[in-house]
């Protein structure tokens, strides 16, 4: 039975850079975001694709965290990756709003050596910085990158625990709640950066099932001084929510409804038209939601 509630939250943020000549999104969807009951299982679907929701391009391979409505962390249950998706299973003991999500924090940047820049390995962190810049390097150039893709799914009636935010990268505190949203009713979502109400950042709302019809029906949107920003639902499925600093490319620009080769939240390779100079820090958020027939 399917309440107008919660069911899963799953957050799977992976920076994949693969070359491609299209925009390709990261996403996670779950067999049911609202359950009713006390012992429940989901099942997520993980992958990176041009075209939302179909598994046209690859996994998203990392293994994502689960917290509990309780505050305490769950666990993934029969991680298996492939080759166009990852899939895996999630126990439903608590009563109250899952998250489940990746988040993919990293150093970026370069070095000079010996007459010669030379680029920090990819998928550096913070605590490894130290160790992959040589003795004699000079002019040491880095930024941060936190990417965070989450959904969440509720069993019974909603909770807000697993929204309290860490403090780090782009967050949504819920003014709506996002397993509780339907056609012709607007949300409100609240988006935080680095722990404080961000506002004029940039959000991007596609309805799924793109391969399907003309036009995306895609939603450019921005957040107010207080960090809310307001969505519309016009028909019931599956939407994809892409929260940025730096405005999104249009429709035609690096692929239907993309964002463009390197922006955060796609696959694309990262640096494609980035702007000359020190590195800039990478901050998004991405999370898929359900919204119901009235």
């Amino acid at each position: 039975m399917n309440l107008r509630m919660p069911l899963i939250a799953i957050g799977a943020v992976a920076a994949l850079a693969a070359p491609a000549a299209l925009a390709h999104r990261m996403w996670m969807i779950a067999s049911s975001t609202s359950v009713s009951g006390t012992d429940n299982w989901v099942t997520v679907d993980a992958a990176v694709s041009n075209d939302l929701f179909f598994f046209d391009h690859q996994p998203i391979r990392v293994a994502p965290t689960v917290l509990q409505p309780d505050g305490t962390e769950g666990t993934v249950e029969n991680h298996a990756v492939g080759k166009f998706r990852a899939t895996f299973d999630v126990h439903l003991t608590q009563q109250g709003t899952y998250r489940i999500g990746v988040v993919n924090r990293g150093v970026f940047g370069s070095y000079q050596l010996n007459g010669e820049r030379k680029m920090i390995p990819r998928g550096t962190t913070v605590d490894k910085l130290a160790s992959v810049i040589p003795a004699g390097a000079t002019d040491v150039q880095t930024a941060e990158s936190v990417i965070r893709n989450e959904i969440y799914v509720t069993q019974g009636a909603p909770t807000t625990t697993v929204f309290k935010p860490t403090g780090k990268g782009i967050e949504l505190v819920p003014v709506t709640h996002p397993n509780d949203l339907v056609v012709g009713e607007p949300a409100t979502f609240q988006f935080l950066l680095d722990g404080k109400p961000a506002p004029d950042l940039f959000v991007t709302v596609i309805p799924g099932g793109i391969r399907y019809r003309d036009t995306l029906k895609q939603q450019d949107l921005k957040t107010g001084a207080d960090g809310k920003v307001s969505i519309n639902w016009p028909d019931p499925g599956l939407y994809w929510v892409n929260v940025t600093p730096t405005r999104p490319r249009q429709e035609g620009a690096g692929g239907p409804g993309g964002q463009g080769m390197g922006a955060p939240g796609t696959g694309g390779p990262q640096g494609a038209g980035r702007p000359a100079g020190p590195p800039q820090r990478r901050v998004s958020y991405v999370t898929t939601v359900e919204v119901l027939a009235p």
